[in-house]
Order: structure tokens, then sequence, then C-alpha cells
């Protein structure tokens, strides 16, 4: 159970089964309670009648006077028994034949015993007449079933009078239909809420996840929606926020930094540059001398070349970089990219293939497209080893302008297919002597966006290897843009 509005809905439906069983339990045992007081009523009347039926005189009538005196007056609900003292029975009611009013009482269930105990008897209702009975018990009479028995003192005698359950069993049985038929409807409607109440409860959640997963390096500016309600939740949200805002804040200082530092540098940089080349074109250095400085040179042109994308970087999250877009159909200016991938592959031992597939026009900076397709092939080659391919896969759709490199490289794992696209990445096997600065993958994307487009790292369909791949939108038809 992953899912937070199925385990609310869960737990919710759970808990309305456990209490509507728990009050179904009370509720058996109060309603059984009161039909059998209304039983030990019916006893206690039927007590009254005998005694007045028989008289005072109870105690020296023969059971032939007994049973004279009671039979025309017997109820045939009542089973009747009188017992002298010395255990004889003297009268027992032709309804009960041959049977005998047992006096032991079953054994109670531990919980009836339990709920008793909680809310008393229904016998501390009883009338004056029913406290009269020595006792009232439940016992079982064969074929009878359970019987409802009270026994009570007279003249001497003891008087037990039973009355059948079937009563009780009736309506317990027709409640118990009752409750299991409301059960199931309980069940499915409290399930129903709970999935609903659970949606409407983690609806700030999900704004937060949708928020949350929006928010990147390049996207700081978005907030969750807080609601004015004071809640738990909105307060997870303003924190978020305050969270978001220190990041942005921590950002911006970084993205300051860069800038105004990368800038600062360009002067020194370009000052020890131009005064190495000065001392190498003035001659008079020995060959370790001149060694040395060239390779000050090389470094200094690299510090140069970093410096630049750092500050293209800056101007890019800025928005100060204005793209001269066009549209135009990308399969010329593919092919004519291709013309110079050929001659780069070619002196790396790599073979290239290209493909290109529909037609359309799209709005694209050629220059700053170029930089991103140099890049994408700079990147696969130093990866890809010598007698290997790369695969350019040029297609127009109605999604968009899709544009494919895939290598035939080591590959990169799949939690750094995101990665290899922050600053200063770089893997640690590339084939080609001197690594890149781990900008180029930034630069890219960066282009990429500005064009309103994506771009992305993906396994390729078979093999090893490694495919990055940007989208360009708004594809115009062909046919369209003739007519245009």
């Amino acid at each position: 159970m992953k899912s937070v509005g199925f385990r609310i809905a869960f737990w919710y439906a759970l808990a309305s089964f456990l209490t509507l069983g728990i009050f179904f339990r009370i509720g058996r045992h109060l309603v059984e309670q009161h039909i059998v007081h209304s039983l030990d009523t019916g006893i206690a009347a039927e007590f009254e009648q005998v005694k007045r039926r028989i008289g005072p005189q109870a105690g020296v009538l023969s059971a032939d006077q007994l049973r004279n005196q009671i039979i025309p007056f017997a109820s045939v609900r009542f089973g009747i028994e009188l017992i002298q003292p010395d255990g004889q029975v003297a009268y027992r009611s032709r309804n009960l034949g041959n049977r005998v009013i047992p006096d032991q009482p079953m054994q109670g269930h531990l919980l009836s015993i339990w709920m008793q105990r909680i809310f008393g008897s229904a016998s501390s209702h009883d009338s004056a007449q029913d406290k009269a009975a020595l006792r009232k018990y439940n016992a079982v009479m064969g074929d009878l079933g359970e019987m409802r028995i009270g026994e009570f003192a007279w003249e001497g005698m003891t008087v037990r009078i039973a009355v059948a359950k079937e009563q009780v069993r009736s309506l317990v049985a027709a409640y118990q239909e009752v409750f299991y038929i409301l059960l199931t409807l309980m069940v499915v409607v409290s399930s129903v809420i709970g999935y609903v109440l659970s949606h409407i409860l983690l609806r700030p959640l999900r704004q937060i996840q949708v928020t949350a997963e929006h928010i990147s390096s390049d996207n700081l500016s978005e907030r969750i929606p807080v609601s004015q309600v004071q809640d738990e939740l909105s307060n997870l949200a303003r924190l978020l926020n305050q969270t978001f805002d220190r990041l942005e804040s921590s950002f911006n200082q970084v993205r300051r930094f860069t800038a105004e530092a990368s800038h600062e540098l360009k002067t020194p940089l370009s000052l020890v540059r131009l005064h190495t080349e000065k001392t190498l074109m003035d001659g008079g250095l020995s060959p370790a001398q001149e060694e040395s400085l060239n390779i000050v040179l090389d470094e200094v042109n690299g510090l140069n070349r970093i410096i630049e994308q750092l500050l293209f970087l800056s101007r890019a999250e800025a928005d100060a970089i204005t793209l001269e877009r066009q549209s135009r159909d990308p399969q010329p200016f593919m092919e004519n990219f291709v013309l110079d991938a050929r001659v780069l592959a070619d002196s790396r031992g790599v073979n290239l293939t290209y493909s290109h597939a529909g037609a359309g026009q799209v709005e694209f900076d050629p220059h700053w497209l170029r930089q991103v397709l140099l890049n994408l092939l700079a990147n696969a080659l130093g990866y890809t080893p010598r007698g290997r391919s790369i695969n350019i896969h040029s297609q127009l759709n109605a999604d968009g302008w899709r544009v494919a490199i895939c290598d035939e490289g080591p590959g990169v794992p799949d939690d750094n297919l995101e990665r290899i696209f922050e600053r200063f990445v770089r893997l640690s096997h590339a084939t080609q002597h001197e690594k890149g600065s781990g900008l180029g993958l930034a630069i890219c994307r960066s282009i990429v966006n500005l064009h309103q487009g994506r771009i992305w790292a993906e396994k390729p369909p078979a093999g090893s290897g490694l495919c990055l791949v940007f989208v360009l939108p708004h594809v115009q038809p062909a046919g369209a843009a003739a007519s245009a």
C-alpha cells in the first residue's frame, strides 16, 4: 500500500467497520436483554395468576387438586412445574410432557457477562412482582431449545415457570440480518467517502509535489500556492517557500559571483597571454623555456574558453542573449553540418551515419544551434572508440523537430543521465586525451531552453552507448509554409 490516499481510505473503512461491529454487539446485547426482561415480566405475571387460582391452601392440596386448580387457567406459552419440599413434583403442565425443567442455568458467554457488568442486567428495571423470584436463568430443554426460567418460592413449594426464547431468537436473527445489510452498505459507502476525503485532503500535497517538480536550478522563482487556512499543510507550504527563497538567493549570489569573477579574470588573462606571446616572438629563449611558455599559453587559452562559457551561461540565465530565430527548413542546415561532422569523425577514426525524415519549417537560430550540434558531436566523439560509429538522426513530425546523436561508447549509468547536463560534470572514461571543461552540455541545455525546446540523454534502443536528444517545437507543415 504505497498510496497515502489508499491507506487513508482503507483505515477509514476499517475503523468504520470495527466501530459498527462493536455497536452491533452492544446493541444486540441490549435488545436481547430487553426482550428477556419482557419474558421475565410475563413469567412473573403467570406466577401471580397461579397464586390467585390456587389460593392460600396450596400447601394442603394434593397433586390432583393442584392439577384441577391450575389446568383451566394455564397458558400454553408457559411450562409450569410445582416441586414439593421433599423434591417430588406436585404438578407439571401438559405442554412439558415428560420434560423436566432444569434447575441449573446454562453457562453464559464471557462477552455477555462482561456487558452485563458494564451496562447492568435488564433485571435492574424489574417490577416488584419480578423481584419476588428466587432466580431467573436460561436453560436448554431438549427439543424445546433454550428456555427462560423463573424460580419462585411459595407456601413451602418451589415453582418453576419456563417460556421459550424463540421470540428472542427470531428478533435477534432479524437484527443480525439488518446489521449485515447495513454493514455491507457501510463498507462500500465508507470506502467511497474515505477515497474522496483522501483526495481532498491530499490535494495540497499534490500541489506541493507538482510545484517542487517544476522547480530546478533554471526555475527557482516558482512558489507553492498557499491557502489562507492555518493548518499543518499550509505551514509546510510556507516553510518550503521560505526554503526556496533562500535557495534562490544563494543561486543568484553564486551566479553573480561567477559572472563578475569571469569578467574580472578576462583582463589579467589577456595580459598574461599577450606578454607570453610577445616573449615567444622576441626569441632568445632556450628550448625548455619555449616549451614552458607554450604550456602556459595553452593553459591561458583554456582558461579563456572556460571564462567565455561561464559568461555565456550567466547571460543565458539572465535572458540577456538575443536569438535571431527564423522559420526555415532544417534539412539543408543539417546536411551542411554533417559535411563538417564527417571530417571531425574521420580524424578520430569513427564512422558517421546520418538520416533525416519528414518535412516542414522550424524557427531556430542557425548560429547557436550549430554550437549545440558541435558540442553534442564533440561529446559523442570523446566517448566513442576508434572503429565504432556515431549515428545522427533528424526527424520532423507533429510534435516538433527531433535530433538524436547516438554513440557506441561505454554509456552512462541511469543515475547520471540527468546529472551530465550540470556544470563541470565530467565522466572518467572519455577516450580523448584532453577532457573538456564539463560545460558543453550545460551550454547546450541553455541554448535549447532559449529555443523553448527540451534536451535529455537516454539509452539507445539497442546495444551500448548514449543518445543525446533535443526537440524544438513549433513545426509548420511544408505545404502551409509554401502557401505562406
